[in-house]
């Protein structure tokens, strides 16, 4: 797969249509781009970074946020929705605004079409921006539309990759088990070198694997040196057979470690009929955060909250 944001003017139509695959299926990427605690993460290009002041994602919601500087500076926009198709696609008028929504005319203002596609290798992701006029549009260019959202698309590349690709690579066994999955403020290494102590166990897999381990691919963004060092990957037995295994979340990615959501119970069952069984048990009531489907990475995976507040991952491994 091609990790190449493609953006193309027609300047008879008065539009910049942007194309771009993702290594993810359609769920997965709907989600990246319409709930703001991870679109946060990724919708603006570094150093800079988005701040969602509300999101309201339905017909006729609003969207407001703004770009930080490195300096402070701040840059306020607004999306309005409009015709939601559930993992299909959206569109909306963006605009840039004050603190208040308020819209300012100075700046070109685009009515957005975003489209989600399944494809062989992920979701192709089509954004046909329409301008009122050609000059509109060459202002926008003009400000740095291509670079910096360009420079977004690696991020969200880059979240996906550090979220999720090396769960290919956890138990391979289809016996089913029970895991505890654990995220920390970059403290990953120190934790578990104490908990190795206590334990008297040895790390299991490939022992501790770092970010710095993810090879480089064409068009994917360059890990920092200093999240280079920080634990991707490391498992480590307990008692009585249970796993402990766990990540670093790495502020300079957007992630935060709260807690809340540094836990979760990893369910592992042999059947893929054992695992919705159990998803739609524990999510009744409660939140799905990722409904469970066969993923890129091999496995039949979700996630949920249930009503009483606890994180719950599936992970089966079944073949159809």
């Amino acid at each position: 797969m091609s990790k190449q944001t493609i953006i193309k003017k027609d300047i008879a139509k008065k539009q910049l249509i942007t194309t771009r695959e993702f290594a993810a299926p359609v769920d997965l990427v709907w989600q990246a781009w319409t709930d703001p605690e991870i679109i946060d993460q990724w919708w603006a290009p570094k150093p800079w970074k988005a701040n969602t002041t509300k999101m309201d994602f339905r017909n006729g919601g609003t969207w407001l946020y703004y770009m930080q500087g490195p300096d402070g500076t701040k840059h306020y926009c607004r999306a309005d929705f409009k015709d939601i198709v559930p993992q299909k696609s959206y569109t909306g008028l963006d605009a840039f605004c004050d603190e208040k929504g308020n819209i300012n005319n100075d700046f070109p203002k685009t009515e957005w079409k975003v489209t989600f596609a399944s494809s062989e290798a992920g979701t192709l992701v089509t954004i046909v921006m329409t301008f009122a006029d050609v000059a509109s549009m060459e202002k926008m260019i003009e400000m740095g539309f291509e670079q910096g959202f360009t420079m977004a698309h690696g991020n969200l590349d880059e979240y996906l990759a550090a979220k999720f690709k090396l769960r290919n690579e956890l138990n391979k066994n289809t016996a089913p088990r029970v895991v505890t999955y654990l995220n920390f403020p970059g403290t990953t290494e120190e934790a578990f070198k104490f908990y190795r102590s206590v334990f008297g166990t040895e790390f299991g897999g490939k022992g501790i694997q770092r970010f710095g381990d993810i090879p480089a691919e064409a068009g994917h963004p360059p890990v920092a040196d200093n999240v280079k060092k920080m634990i991707l990957h490391v498992e480590l037995p307990i008692l009585g057979g249970h796993i402990l295994m766990a990540t670093d979340a790495p502020k300079e990615m957007g992630m935060e470690v709260i807690e809340g959501n540094n836990m979760h119970i990893c369910l592992e069952p042999k059947t893929k009929a054992e695992t919705k069984k159990l998803f739609d048990g524990l999510s009744k009531g409660g939140t799905v955060i990722m409904p469970l489907e066969d993923m890129f990475f091999g496995s039949y995976f979700g996630e949920c909250k249930d009503k009483f507040g606890i994180n719950w991952m599936f992970n089966c491994s079944e073949k159809n």
